[in-house]
């Protein structure tokens, strides 16, 4: 596997943000994966371990997001983007993130306004029982508000940059990604999901590993469901007509 170039590319085709927390023993696997030309935005939420140290040092930005939460750490990375297209992938290497060259694909061509990734697990152990019934039922809940035909509130996922910071998501916890359909539904996106597989992640979830973390993830994802339709202050994305693939 090769590694990631020493210095981020001056004008990136793609970012990827990655929120990070004491991630330093993923990171490798991680940054390895990052598709070429594309730049890796590592948000250091606070960590510990030396992860944004490490990261720099294999050739990612590193933005640091002093305010703890999942959401906080995702939208310092978006805001700190500047590529068309945007991508978020979890920095724990549950995830590939070169599993998204056709999301970008699927978005660059005009098919798709965002692209998320339903994730499949490779084995028992790489799902908690509680986290995957907590999943399930809140997928169970976005169907019947946004009627969108959706199973996974899975973190890997692209779209455009522009339109995102236009969906004015608010969120800074565990609600974010959540919000971030709910949104782009609101808007009249078009979204699509494609089966990844989901490896076991490096080191103990920050969320999900535990019942408690658990019910606080989908007590602020309920939060979000409760929220009223927001204005349309983000339209649907328009299709690039004759895009390149990356």
């Amino acid at each position: 596997m090769r590694a990631v170039t020493t210095s981020p590319p001056a004008d990136p085709v793609v970012d990827v943000v990655l929120p990070c927390l004491n991630e330093a023993e993923a990171l490798p696997w991680v940054l390895a994966r990052i598709p070429s030309g594309w730049r890796a935005l590592v948000v250091d939420n606070g960590s510990t371990d030396g992860s944004a140290e490490l990261a720099r040092g294999l050739g990612a930005t590193v933005v640091r997001e002093t305010r703890r939460g999942f959401g906080a750490a995702c939208h310092a990375g978006l805001t700190a983007a500047t590529a068309d297209i945007v991508c978020f992938c979890d920095c724990d290497a549950s995830l590939d993130p070169s599993l998204l060259v056709p999301f970008v694909r699927e978005v660059r061509d005009g098919t798709a306004d965002l692209v998320l990734g339903r994730r499949r697990p490779q084995g028992w152990h790489a799902w908690p029982a509680h986290a995957r019934a907590g999943n399930l039922a809140l997928a169970r809940m976005l169907r019947r508000r946004t009627g969108l035909g959706l199973h996974d509130l899975g973190p890997l996922r692209a779209a455009r940059r522009e339109p995102l910071l236009a969906l004015g998501l608010t969120d800074r916890r565990s609600g974010y990604p959540l919000q971030m359909v709910v949104r782009a539904a609101d808007a009249g996106w078009r979204v699509t999901e494609h089966d990844v597989p989901y490896l076991p992640r490096t080191g103990a979830s920050k969320v999900t590993g535990t019942w408690r973390g658990t019910w606080q993830a989908v007590r602020d994802m309920r939060r979000v469901l409760a929220e009223p339709p927001a204005p349309s202050r983000a339209p649907a994305p328009s299709p690039s007509p004759g895009g390149t693939t990356p």
